[in-house]
């Protein structure tokens, strides 16, 4: 082939290649412009004034540092209450005879930031247990791979329809059950986990290899043992991950779930805020940083230990005791000198 056969075709590749180009750039430009323009248009038609928010910044300022500090931590305990312990003080008070305060608090029914924080917890965490078995029902039927087109939509609709509706609103459609309290909210808390986690998992699905899937048919084996050990088996690490990323969004969610009377962090701070206790507001806040970032640390250090190749070439002692390694949970990892 010529020189003089080859330029033109190749010349006009170029040019095909430029026009693609530019054609990503107009994209592009369009789509950053529609953007600031929607948001342009939806600050005017909320009545956002970004003068009038600058302006009363500094008032904001005052109001926290005047009304927020120092964190008043009295509530933290049944006995730091009792006694009117209040501020910082209270929470070494609250560790004396080895932290038995915090256990008669637990115990108690009266309201505190220590039983307010395991009821948050708890709240979470069996709104995340009671979803998991219908997240996975619906999650493996809403996959084309199990369930053949249009069947599987049934099942990919309902997750829709699930997750259409956020946890606040669904536990206001729990009150002929019983009013806005801990009972509804668990349940508010494992409807909306169905639908996100069941999308999850129905998703995870369709990323599967189809070789295993080939070599258990090939065995004779029947659709529940194909689904089992040719699907689930290639998907389980990440089911579990995925379940403990909704865990920690559960957590935040019972704490807002707190706010229309669920209990835990969120009723807490409500009551300081409708009493104008707001050193009070600031330890509740200061609670509900310490336990999402708690659950995000604990979820995430398990969610890596899932990762392929993390314990390769390791013991099952090694593996262990890197759960007590501080640097791991950290993130600070060092490398071993030859």
């Amino acid at each position: 082939m010529t020189q003089e056969s080859t330029g033109p075709e190749v010349r006009e590749k170029l040019q095909e290649l430029r026009r693609v180009r530019h054609l990503k750039y107009v994209l592009w430009v369009t789509l950053v412009a529609a953007v600031l323009g929607v948001t342009y248009w939806g600050l005017g038609f909320i009545g956002f004034q970004a003068e009038v928010v600058a302006r009363r910044f500094p008032k904001m300022y005052d109001f926290i540092r005047e009304g927020f500090f120092p964190p008043d931590f009295q509530n933290f305990t049944v006995y730091t209450k009792d006694n009117e312990i209040t501020g910082l003080r209270a929470i070494p008070a609250s560790f004396r005879d080895f932290g038995q305060p915090i256990i008669d608090s637990l115990g108690s029914s009266r309201q505190s930031l220590v039983k307010a924080s395991l009821v948050t917890l708890l709240l979470g965490f069996m709104g995340t247990v009671m979803a998991f078995p219908f997240a996975l029902v619906l999650g493996v039927l809403g996959s084309e791979r199990v369930m053949p087109f249009p069947f599987n939509f049934i099942f990919r609709g309902t997750l829709s329809a699930i997750r259409a509706i956020p946890a606040i609103v669904w536990i206001f459609l729990y009150i002929p059950i019983g009013p806005p309290g801990q009972v509804t909210a668990v349940l508010a808390i494992a409807t909306d986990s169905i639908g996100n986690l069941g999308r999850l998992f129905t998703d995870d699905l369709e990323e599967i290899e189809e070789g295993p899937i080939e070599a258990i048919r090939s065995t004779g084996a029947s659709g529940t043992q194909t689904v089992s050990f040719g699907m689930l088996s290639q998907v389980s690490r990440s089911f579990i991950a995925w379940t403990l990323y909704i865990l920690e969004i559960n957590t935040r969610i019972a704490i807002s779930l707190g706010v229309v009377g669920a209990g835990g962090l969120g009723y807490m701070i409500r009551n300081s805020q409708d009493l104008f206790q707001f050193r009070q507001t600031a330890a509740g806040l200061i609670m509900v940083f310490i336990v999402v970032l708690g659950i995000e640390l604990v979820s995430s250090r398990i969610r890596a230990r899932l990762r392929p190749g993390e314990h390769s070439g390791k013991s099952f002692t090694e593996a262990v005791r890197d759960l007590f390694d501080p640097n791991k949970w950290l993130g600070l990892t060092t490398k071993k000198r030859d």
